[in-house]
């Protein structure tokens, strides 16, 4: 220690600054510009079926088929029937009546009365005789008086021959209603509440979809599209909610959207038809959200490609529809209305007691894929 005290003293007065310890040598790096040029440029490598597939090939250059089941097709236009022109539907058979197989007595709706909006044919009239299957009273609503009051007998004589020495009969009633008027909404809910004393569930079924180019489609036709499918289920849930709520009590509402809520159905165009389902869809959520705190549940089921009579009749005029329909979907097969029964009489009953502001999709996996 004293030595090299003694070393530094010498250092300082020399002047000289101690040399620093020599470091090891490091290699030296060159740097080269970068460059995003290919190093062949000359050399590219000869074009197959899966380049010309990609972003790089021309349109078309892999084969016509490109694209050809993910577009709309201009020529495809379908105008909504006019209310004498709708094929009428029939009560199905063989669906009710007793059994002894176990279930949950959960589903059941006896004691309830519901209210299906464009429930006289179609999609609206299945889910109503769901409804009276599992016990429930209901209130046919429609545009059209005469086919809703025959579809109301319809389910009353379907009832009664399937369940042979009943002791009940449910009651089901027929009433005028268009859904896209507040006054004309407030007049059949009042009428409906003469008959029935009370309103537990809703479906709004009521609705129409038309297939017609965007820049085609007349204007007057779209309002009413959007009239009956986004305002009439708007004015109807709110009229059976604001009567749950001075009653103080829960109920269930289920709002019929459709798969067009969600994607975009090819060849057919239907622009607005698939934006009203879609507000449809976040309209059940919203409103699910707001009515919680009174027990009301809003739910929605959307169907995929279902065989109703009008749909038969639009397949009839374009056959080729249904092969590519179902070409799309996983299953292989359109639905039947009945499909849909089991999935109104659960999101309508006890059985979905936590179930809210949930889109049930019944449509064959289709928007899966």
């Amino acid at each position: 220690m004293f030595r090299s005290h003694l070393i530094r003293q010498v250092v300082r007065a020399s002047g000289q600054a101690p040399r620093a310890a020599p470091r090891a040598t490091q290699p030296a790096t060159v740097s080269r510009p970068f460059s995003s040029a290919a190093c062949r440029l000359n050399k590219q490598p000869p074009r197959d079926d899966v380049d010309a597939a990609t972003t790089s090939g021309e349109p078309g250059e892999s084969g016509d088929h490109e694209g050809q089941y993910a577009r709309t097709q201009d020529n495809i236009r379908v105008e909504y029937p006019e209310e004498d022109d709708l094929p009428r539907s029939q009560p199905l058979q063989g669906r009710g009546g007793f059994h002894f197989k176990r279930t949950l007595a959960s589903f059941s709706l006896e004691g309830r009365v519901g209210v299906v909006t464009g429930g006289a044919r179609g999609l609206g009239l299945v889910m109503a005789q769901a409804l009276v299957t599992s016990g429930a009273d209901v209130a046919i609503v429609d545009m059209n008086r005469d086919e809703a009051q025959r579809s109301a007998q319809g389910l009353i004589d379907t009832y009664k021959a399937e369940n042979p020495g009943s002791d009940t009969v449910p009651k089901v009633t027929a009433h005028f209603c268009d859904v896209s008027s507040p006054t004309s909404v407030n007049q059949s809910f009042a009428e409906i509440l003469k008959e029935h004393g009370k309103v537990d569930n809703l479906v709004t079924s009521a609705g129409f979809t038309e297939n017609y180019d965007a820049i085609s489609y007349p204007h007057d036709r779209m309002q009413k599209l959007w009239g009956v499918n986004v305002d009439g289920t708007y004015l109807y849930a709110v009229a059976v909610a604001k009567h749950l709520m001075e009653r103080n009590s829960a109920g269930s509402i289920v709002m019929i959207g459709s798969m067009s809520g969600a994607i975009v159905n090819v060849p057919q165009p239907q622009a607005p038809y698939n934006a009203a389902k879609a507000a449809v869809r976040h309209l059940a959520s919203s409103l699910a959200v707001e009515w919680a705190h009174a027990g009301i549940r809003v739910n929605c089921i959307s169907p995929g490609y279902m065989l109703t009579a009008l749909t038969k009749k639009i397949l009839d005029d374009n056959p080729e529809l249904q092969k590519q329909w179902t070409s799309l979907i996983p299953v292989g097969k359109m639905g039947r209305p009945e499909d849909l029964m089991g999935a109104v009489t659960f999101l309508c009953s006890d059985a979905s007691t936590y179930v809210n502001g949930a889109d049930l999709r019944v449509d064959g996996a289709y928007t899966c894929t």
